[in-house]
């Protein structure tokens, strides 16, 4: 009896401390004030404003002459002497809050975020309450199951109140741009000018069957499978089609188990395609007016990587040629190519080539210099991604720009007139966190390199009208946002702006995230993360320590910027240290760290993690490496079920949400990039599936039954598996969910009491 009590006493307690924990997004909502700023360009190009929140329901506004940086500060616009007109007062009207009144049809909400930055969704239930639904990460979208006349608010990281919108009967489309919300433009149809030829005189359409010239059919040799549009000449002479032959299409099929307008299940049905699978290998016509045509010679692009049928082209101005781009399957060879717009015949102006891979999503930008017969290029060639300069016509580099052994991140502006290259990079201080964005300028023959930003953080940057002036806003995971005026010219300051106020976000009993940099595997390399401490953190005691892993080789994980991080706190608030880190596979740290990825996703940077966490705890005793868990979702769920497979002497506890558990299961595009083509045994190797009989430790795996990024049977495969090895772990189906079901309140909650239930803190 004495034990039953106890249990019930102990279950109590268990529900009011998550309880407690899962108030802290309403409790440390909108208190970091001065963190958030767009500058207004007025029509001179030498003056702005902006309004910046000062307090929970404060705000002001701030008029800057951009020359001399002198200030004036006023409680409205109209006090500035600004018109305060309608489409204003819209613009800055204070987000009227409300709640779920009503529970309609089930509908849906598709949100675009358009900023740089991520933002959190919440649902306000019908008691007022905020419901985290995960996030939405910076330039990414994210669609959510809802209701008719459910409430939702998106927020910033840092709880600055965003939008809000009341769910419709009909799924809806919004954009997220830092000016409230509103619905998606929808793109006008293609109009009949788009078909017509430069000069006006020919108009051409395609039909998968037929090329259609002046609405009369060409004969091609009884040719088919076309795909448009057409691409005219820019003197007329004439135009380039696409012709594929087509490919089968592999379908996935999910179950709808409980459909809200019937009693049975559904079937959803979706195209799929998975390594391995057939590809489309388009080829191209040059055809003229007369109905005459040449094939393009193949032999340069003879296995192309694309899931399209149709090859887009860039016409030289004189017409003479045209250039496109081949990715040979298996990411290994990677040509622009020019072909003669009368013979059809090829010929290389760009190849990289790699024995690992080459990242064509990130680093493969191009600016065309059609003036000069020029060719702005990135390369990872020498082991970071850099700028060339090419000659078109020799498809000879003239020079290299850029230089050093850090990596240029992302190009922002081209300007041809004084040749110059604007551009974002990071890892250019020894001192300082290798993944910090900093802006910088460069000329194209790679003289006058100058870095134009100089604050220790993360740096988002904004132009004005004219480029002469630039707002510079800069924060690191434990620095709340500055925000500078600087010149172009030379970056020198004109006056700080704002710089943010956390103290009241601290007053509420919000922890500020630390840093930490350790060695990673061999010894050398610098290991970056942060680890996050309860508030009610006691240095006498004992911690379990939670990682948090997504080791996906597109990106780098760890948080740069400044933000609340809700679900780390929220887990930490139960009594443990979280910890986030980026080991080697992933991105932003040049070639040789990125390529141990490579036929290789199982490795997900372990002994980096390892190496890592064990050194922080050197120094820091209240850290109990004896309980060490870890979570992830999406390529974050395959990281933290291999957590359990072969590192288990170090991590005891795991899971894995959605993962994509055997990367010959997975979408193609992302799985052969890293793990190559054809699929072959490293395949295998990297499979949680094949492995599943060296399970040791506590595993709970979540998937969304409605998954439509990783295929949900990935998951009941390795379910599956366990089962046949006589495994124990839990297994929870999410139901009417799709990807990223733990982060939906119901398996955010079951992740919390499994990590507690078997991690004791």
């Amino acid at each position: 009896m004495k034990s039953i009590l106890l249990l019930l006493l102990s279950t109590s307690a268990m529900a009011a401390d998550f309880d407690q924990a899962l108030t802290l997004p309403k409790r440390t909502e909108n208190l970091v004030f001065r963190d958030h700023l767009k500058a207004n360009w007025l029509p001179d190009g030498k003056s702005f404003w902006y309004r910046v929140q000062t307090g929970p329901q404060a705000h002001e506004f701030v008029l800057i002459q951009a020359d001399t940086g002198e200030r004036k500060i006023a409680q409205s616009l109209k006090a500035l002497g600004l018109p305060d007109s309608e489409a204003l007062k819209s613009s800055i009207a204070e987000i009227e809050l409300r709640k779920t009144t009503r529970t309609g049809e089930e509908s849906g909400l598709k949100f675009i975020n358009q900023l740089d930055a991520d933002v959190d969704l919440f649902w306000i239930n019908q008691q007022g309450e905020h419901i985290r639904y995960g996030g939405i990460r910076a330039g990414a979208e994210r669609e959510q199951h809802t209701f008719d006349g459910h409430v939702w608010l998106i927020t910033s990281r840092t709880g600055e109140h965003l939008a809000i919108i009341e769910a419709a009967p009909q799924s809806q489309t919004l954009i997220i741009d830092g000016k409230g919300i509103s619905k998606e433009t929808i793109e006008p149809k293609t109009s009949e000018s788009d078909f017509k030829s430069p000069d006006g005189k020919s108009k051409v359409e395609v039909t998968q069957n037929f090329v259609f010239l002046n609405q009369r059919p060409l004969k091609l040799d009884s040719m088919r499978d076309f795909s448009g549009p057409a691409l005219w000449a820019p003197d007329s002479s004439s135009f380039v089609v696409s012709r594929c032959k087509p490919v089968s299409q592999r379908q996935i099929t999910t179950v709808d188990s409980s459909p809200k307008d019937q009693v049975q299940p559904k079937l959803k049905t979706i195209n799929y395609t998975k390594p391995g699978d057939p590809v489309p290998k388009p080829d191209l016509l040059i055809v003229r007016p007369d109905g005459h045509y040449s094939m393009v010679d193949a032999a340069l692009f003879e296995n192309p990587f694309t899931e399209s049928h149709h090859i887009d082209v860039t016409w030289s101005p004189d017409s003479s040629e045209f250039y496109f781009d081949y990715n040979q399957r298996g990411h290994q060879l990677y040509r622009i190519l020019a072909a003669d717009s009368k013979t059809g015949a090829g010929r290389i102006v760009v190849e990289e080539s790699s024995k690992t891979f080459i990242d064509y999503t990130h680093k493969t930008w191009r600016h065309w210099l059609h003036a000069t017969n020029e060719l702005l290029w990135m390369s990872e060639r020498n082991g970071w991604c850099h700028l060339y300069l090419y000659d078109i016509k020799t498809g000879k580099v003239k020079n290299q720009i850029t230089h050093g052994a850090w990596p240029l991140r992302e190009v922002l502006h081209v300007d041809d007139a004084k040749r110059e290259i604007w551009f974002l990079a990071s890892g250019l201080r020894k001192e300082e966190d290798p993944y910090h964005l900093h802006l910088c300028r460069v000329n194209f023959d790679g003289g006058g390199f100058q870095q134009l930003t100089q604050g220790d953080g993360n740096h988002h940057i904004e132009f004005s009208p004219q480029r002469d002036f630039f707002t510079d806003s800069y924060s690191r995971a434990d620095l709340p946002p500055i925000h500078e005026l600087r010149r172009s010219q030379d970056g020198s300051l004109v006056c700080e702006l704002e710089k943010a106020d956390a103290s009241q976000l601290l007053a509420a009993g919000w922890t500020m995230p630390e840093r930490f940099v350790a060695k990673g595997r061999d010894g050398q390399t610098d290991i970056h993360g942060i680890l996050i401490k309860p508030s009610h953190f006691d240095p006498a005691k004992k911690y379990p320590v939670i990682e948090d892993i997504y080791a996906g080789p597109h990106s780098a994980f760890t948080p740069k910027d400044f933000s609340r991080l809700l679900t780390h706190h929220i887990l930490a608030e139960l009594g443990f240290i979280i910890v986030k880190l980026d080991g080697m596979g992933t991105n932003h740290r040049g070639k040789a760290f990125h390529d141990v990825c490579w036929k290789n996703l199982k490795d997900a940077g372990f002994p980096d993690r390892i190496a890592w966490i064990t050194a922080a705890a050197q120094t820091r005793p209240w850290m109990d490496l004896t309980r060490v868990g870890i979570y992830g979702g999406s390529a974050g769920g395959q990281n933290a079920m291999r957590a359990l497979l072969d590192h288990h002497d170090f991590y005891r506890v795991a899971v894995a949400d959605c993962g994509c558990h055997d990367n010959r299961m997975d979408k193609i595009w992302w799985n052969e990039q890293w793990m190559g083509w054809p699929v072959d045994e490293s395949y295998a190797r990297s499979s949680n599936k094949d492995d599943a009989h060296k399970l040791q430790g506590r595993l709970l795996l979540i998937v969304g039954e409605l998954d439509t990024n990783v295929d949900p049977a990935t998951t009941t495969q390795v379910v599956g598996a366990l089962q046949k090895a006589g495994k124990t772990f839990d297994f929870m189906p999410i139901i009417g969910t799709g990807h990223g079901a733990a982060e939906t309140p119901y398996g955010s909650r079951l992740r919390m009491e499994f990590l507690v239930r078997h991690l004791h803190p």
